[in-house]
C-alpha cells in the first residue's frame, strides 16, 4: 500500500461518488464527509463495503447475517454478530485484488484508519469507473453487431433481389423464344448478306474510279486535240496567206485535211459513245448507291438493336459484378457472424456453467439450511424438556428446603452430583471453543472455494 499504482482521491469526489453510484436514497442522504474524517465510522465503511459487494456481486446486505453454520453447534445466538463481519471480510479479501489491493485485514472493518480506508475506497472507486466503461464499450460493439446482422439481412434481401432480376434478364420466355431464334438466323442472314454487298461495292467503287480517271484522261486528250486543232487552222491560214496554192498540192492537202478531220470525227464519236457508257453506268452507281443507302438504313437499324443489347449486356455484366461484390460481403458478414456466434456461445456455455454451479451452491445451501432449522427445531425441544426439568428441580428444591435438617446427607451427595455437572459442563465448553476454532477454519476454507469458483 505505500506505493500505488492507481490514482488516490480526494474525500469529496470519493463521497460524490460513493453518494450518487453506490448507497441507496436513505443511505445516501445521511452518508457526509464526517463518516470518513477525521476517524472513519466502522459502521459506514461496513455498509459502503455491503453495497459495493450488492452492486458487484448482486449479494445483499442481509444475506452476510444468514450464513449457514457448518456444524450443530450449541447457542447460535453467539455467532450472529461474528458471521456478518467475517463475510464481509473473506468477500472483500477475495473482490479488493481485482483492485490492486492485497493487504487487506479484519482491522479495516473493525478499527478502519483515514488514509488505508480513503486508499481502499479509491481503489474501488477506480475498479468501477473501469467497470462502467468497459460495460459501455460491450454495449457499443452489441449495438453494433445488431446493425451488422440488419445490413446482413439487408444484403441478402437485396442479393435475392438482384438474383431474381438476373433471372429475368437472363431466360427468354417461351412465348418469345421463337422470335429470338428467327430475329437471331435473320440477323446471321443480313450480316452475310451485308458482306457480300460490301464486297460488290467496294468492287463498283474501285471500277467506277477507274472509268473516271480513263473518262478525264480521254477529256484531256480531247482538249488537247482541239487546242492542236485550232492551232493548225492558224497555221493553215497563214500558209493561205503567205503560199501561191497549187491546185494538186491544194487536193493532197486538202484530202489530208479530210483524212484528219474524218479521224478527228471518228475520234469524237468513240468519245461520245464511250461518254453515253459512262453516263449509263453512272446510273447504275446511283442506283446502286440507292440501293446501298438503303442497306446502309437497315445496318444502322440493326447496330440501334445491337448497341440496345450490348447495353442490356453491360447492365447484366454490372449486376453479376454488383452481385459478386455483394456475395463477398456477404462472406465476409457470415464469417463475422459466426465469430461473434462462437463468442456468444462461449459465452452462453460460461453463463450455463455458472448457473448450473449456483444452481448447486443453492441447493446444498437449501440442504445446508434445512438441516439447521431441523437442528434449531431439536435445540428448541431439548431447551423446553431443560426447562421442564428446571422446573421440577425447583419444586424439589422447596421440597427439599423444607426437609433440609432431615436430609444433609442427602444434600451432601447433592453437592457431589452438581460438582460432576459443573466439570461437564466446563468440558462441554471446551468443546465448544473448539469446534469455534474448526468452524472459523471451515469458514476459510469456503472462503478460498468460493473464490476460486468465481
Amino acid at each position: 500500500m505505500t506505493e500505488n499504482t492507481f490514482p488516490l482521491h480526494s474525500v469529496d469526489k470519493i463521497v460524490a461518488f460513493y453518494r450518487n453510484a453506490v448507497l441507496t436514497a436513505s443511505e445516501a442522504k445521511h452518508f457526509t464527509k464526517s463518516d470518513l474524517t477525521p476517524t472513519p465510522k466502522a459502521e459506514t465503511v461496513q455498509t459502503l463495503y455491503m453495497r459495493v459487494l450488492h452492486l458487484l456481486f448482486r449479494f445483499k446486505p442481509e444475506c452476510h447475517s444468514m450464513v449457514p453454520l457448518l456444524e450443530n453447534i450449541q447457542y447460535p445466538a453467539y455467532y450472529e454478530g461474528a458471521t456478518t463481519i467475517m463475510s464481509v471480510y473473506v468477500r472483500m479479501q477475495q473482490f479488493l485484488p481485482v483492485c490492486m489491493v492485497y493487504d487487506f485485514s479484519l482491522s479495516d472493518l473493525l478499527n478502519p484508519k483515514k488514509q488505508r480506508t480513503l486508499t481502499i475506497l479509491s481503489a474501488i472507486m477506480n475498479f468501477l469507473h473501469f467497470r462502467n466503461q468497459r460495460m459501455e464499450m460491450i454495449q457499443e460493439k452489441q449495438g453494433k453487431f445488431r446493425a451488422d446482422v440488419d445490413r446482413l439481412q439487408a444484403y441478402t434481401r437485396s442479393i435475392r433481389d438482384a438474383e431474381r432480376k438476373i433471372e429475368m434478364l437472363t431466360t427468354i420466355p417461351p412465348e418469345q423464344q421463337a422470335e429470338a431464334n428467327e430475329l437471331a438466323a435473320a440477323l446471321a442472314e443480313l450480316n452475310t448478306t451485308t458482306a457480300h454487298e460490301y464486297q460488290e461495292v467496294n468492287t463498283k467503287t474501285e471500277r467506277i474510279a477507274e472509268l473516271k480517271s480513263e473518262v478525264a484522261e480521254k477529256t484531256q486528250k480531247l482538249a488537247q486535240m482541239k487546242v492542236d486543232v485550232s492551232s493548225l487552222k492558224e497555221d493553215i491560214s497563214k500558209l493561205k496567206s503567205q503560199i501561191v496554192e497549187s491546185p494538186e498540192e491544194l487536193k493532197s492537202q486538202m484530202e489530208k485535211m479530210r483524212d484528219t478531220v474524218k479521224n478527228i470525227k471518228n475520234s469524237i464519236e468513240e468519245a461520245d459513245e464511250r461518254v453515253v457508257e459512262l453516263q449509263s453506268m453512272v446510273q447504275g452507281v446511283s442506283h446502286t448507291e440507292a440501293e446501298i443507302q438503303h442497306v446502309l438504313g437497315l445496318l444502322q437499324d440493326l447496330e440501334a438493336s445491337m448497341s440496345n443489347c450490348k447495353q442490356q449486356q453491360d447492365e447484366h455484366q454490372e449486376l453479376i459484378a454488383q452481385y459478386e461484390k455483394l456475395q463477398k460481403e456477404l462472406k465476409n458478414l457470415c464469417v463475422e457472424e459466426g465469430q461473434l456466434k462462437r463468442a456468444l456461445d462461449m459465452k452462453r456455455d460460461k453463463e450455463c456453467k455458472l448457473n448450473i454451479r449456483r444452481q448447486k451452491k443453492k441447493e446444498m445451501k437449501e440442504q445446508h439450511v434445512k438441516e439447521v432449522l431441523g437442528q434449531c427445531t431439536q435445540i428448541h425441544q431439548k431447551r423446553e424438556e431443560m426447562a421442564d426439568k428446571i422446573q421440577k428441580i425447583s419444586g424439589e428444591t422447596q421440597q427439599l428446603r423444607a426437609k433440609i435438617k432431615s436430609l444433609r446427607d442427602i444434600c451432601g451427595e447433592e453437592t457431589e452430583k452438581a460438582q460432576a455437572i459443573y466439570n461437564t459442563l466446563s468440558a462441554a465448553m471446551g468443546e465448544l471453543h473448539q469446534r469455534i476454532e474448526a468452524h472459523s477454519r471451515d469458514l476459510k476454507l469456503a472462503a478460498a472455494k468460493m473464490s476460486a469458483n468465481i
